[in-house]
């Protein structure tokens, strides 16, 4: 929601503050589908040179985000720290059982429980792969935490693509700009032999495409990529908790601290209550009994 209202707020103050001054609508309405098709054609072409299908698609994908922000929300994050606390108090009381959970997690009571939780691969994976790592003996807990903080890392970068990719159409967007108004300057030197009238307005043509360049760059293209960034490093604390958890039970930790020192990690803003964490781990507890 808050991202529409950004990007009405950006066409009202530009063009209501261009139509206040006195300008007129007709010079750049008669431009802009030529200098749409030129800038905004050029971008595209550009976009598709410089990515793979996997990337177009994963971009095209994550614009999505600017609308509908991080995919974990508190409450997500209250559910990841029941699952892991179940998933660590089996571990300590029945190794053979938590095997069985980890290795298929659809047909697993305390995954399907969470059901958000379940359909993320990766988080999945991460919680998996680590409790294998534990039930494996593995005698360096540093080691297992590197491994992870490496393998996030990647997910990271990988998931970055997107934001980077329009970032690149952004920075370009002003200079196919220019390119755009320079052909309208060839165009209206032409007609050099026109009256002036109609020089201005060819000239005020060649001119919308230096505006839609810096306008689709700093106003539209730039922002969504700060967006996607921003999203997906508010997403990325969501697996970081999973690494914190987990290493802390790595280092033989009760199950209580292992969530405390998760709850500590979590976002200020997603952080849950000490209080109501504390109540949900009691009914996880409760219903396990």
């Amino acid at each position: 929601m808050i991202g529409l209202i950004g990007i009405v707020t950006i066409f009202v103050m530009v063009f209501g503050g261009y139509l206040a001054a006195g300008g007129k609508f007709a010079i750049i309405l008669k431009s802009l589908p030529f200098e749409m098709m030129m800038i905004g054609g050029a971008a595209i072409g550009a976009f598709l040179i410089s990515n793979d299908m996997h990337a177009i698609k994963h971009t095209a994908k994550d614009i999505g985000k600017v609308f509908k922000g991080p995919k974990w929300k508190p409450e997500d994050y209250k559910d990841l720290l029941c699952l892991l606390y179940e998933l660590i108090r089996l571990a300590k009381q029945n190794p053979v059982a938590i095997e069985q959970e980890i290795e298929e997690p659809e047909s697993s009571k305390i995954f399907s429980k969470y059901p958000k939780i379940l359909e993320d691969s990766e988080a999945i994976a991460l919680i998996a792969d680590t409790l294998r790592s534990a039930s494996m003996n593995y005698d360096d807990p540093l080691q297992v935490e590197e491994v992870l903080e490496k393998r996030m890392e990647t997910n990271l970068q990988n998931a970055m693509h997107s934001s980077h990719a329009l970032q690149t159409v952004a920075d370009g967007l002003p200079a196919l700009g220019i390119v755009a108004a320079v052909l309208g300057v060839i165009k209206t030197m032409g007609s050099i032999d026109q009256p002036p009238e109609i020089l201005g307005k060819m000239i005020g043509g060649a001119l919308v495409g230096t505006f839609l360049g810096v306008f689709l760059a700093y106003g539209l293209v730039g922002p969504f990529a700060s967006k996607v960034r921003a999203v997906v490093e508010e997403d990325s604390h969501f697996y970081q908790l999973i690494r914190e958890v987990l290493v802390a039970n790595l280092h033989s930790h009760a199950a209580n601290i292992c969530i405390e020192v998760g709850r500590q990690n979590t976002p200020a803003h997603c952080r849950p209550k000490f209080a109501d964490l504390e109540d949900a781990l009691k009914a996880v507890k409760k219903e396990a009994a």
